[in-house]
C-alpha cells in the first residue's frame, strides 16, 4: 500500500516528471517497488519516469476512489 506522499509523488512523476525534486524520500520507496525508474536523457540529464507497473497501480487506485 502506498502512503499518501508516495501516491502524490507517483502522480507527479506521471504528470510533471521535470518538476520532481530528485531528493524526495518517497522516490526511494517507489523505485524499490519498481513503480518508477530513473531515465537518462540524450542531454545527459536524468529524469524520473513511471513504469508500466506504476501506471497500473495508479489506474487501480483511481478506479477504487
Amino acid at each position: 500500500m502506498l502512503s499518501p506522499h508516495e501516491f502524490a509523488t507517483l502522480l507527479l512523476v506521471k504528470d510533471a516528471p521535470n518538476q520532481v525534486d530528485m531528493e524526495r524520500e518517497e522516490l526511494d520507496a517507489l523505485l524499490e517497488r519498481q513503480l518508477v525508474e530513473l531515465e537518462k536523457l540524450a542531454s545527459g540529464l536524468h529524469q524520473w519516469r513511471i513504469t508500466e507497473s506504476g501506471d497500473t497501480a495508479l489506474r487501480a487506485i483511481k478506479r477504487f476512489s
